[in-house]
């Protein structure tokens, strides 16, 4: 009799953890992916996308830097964080040539020779790892509301 006990104690906890890990997997899957943002891999991927001429010009560190720039630009507008800022109601447009602006006038107060060509060769290419992550892009439906 005691050995029916601990076989049919083992199936219920058998059938109860198929049956949360079920439920867990199937609420899971209905959640959306969350981007997520690499700096190295953003940098590497710049370097790896720039034209020839900005890749002669700029080195890994270059690149930093303006990506620096460029996510502070972002941070400013209200486009990215951790998580824990203020949330922007309705969606942000954020254009290249604002965009290139605050980088060159950063650039400029900290002395360096960058130009406008190889700020904007590498913010494209920075869009382009971006959009390959999937963090931007166009919205499926317009009522939908900006990206997360």
């Amino acid at each position: 009799m005691g050995a029916v006990l601990v076989v049919l104690a083992v199936i219920t906890v058998f059938v109860i953890a198929a049956v949360v890990i079920g439920r867990e997997a199937r609420r899971l899957s209905e959640v959306p992916v969350q981007r997520s943002f690499n700096f190295e891999d953003a940098v590497a991927y710049v370097c790896d996308h720039v034209n020839d001429q900005v890749a002669a010009v700029l080195t890994p560190d270059d690149v930093r830097q303006i990506l620096d720039w460029h996510l502070e630009y972002f941070r400013l507008k209200g486009v990215s964080g951790n998580g824990s800022g203020p949330h922007v109601d309705g969606p942000v447009i954020v254009t290249g040539a604002e965009t290139v602006g605050f980088v060159m006038m950063k650039a400029e107060a900290a002395g360096t020779p960058y130009t406008p060509e190889q700020v904007h060769a590498v913010l494209d290419a920075q869009m382009g790892y971006l959009a390959e992550i999937g963090a931007v892009g166009p919205l499926s439906d317009p009522d939908e509301g900006p990206r997360s």
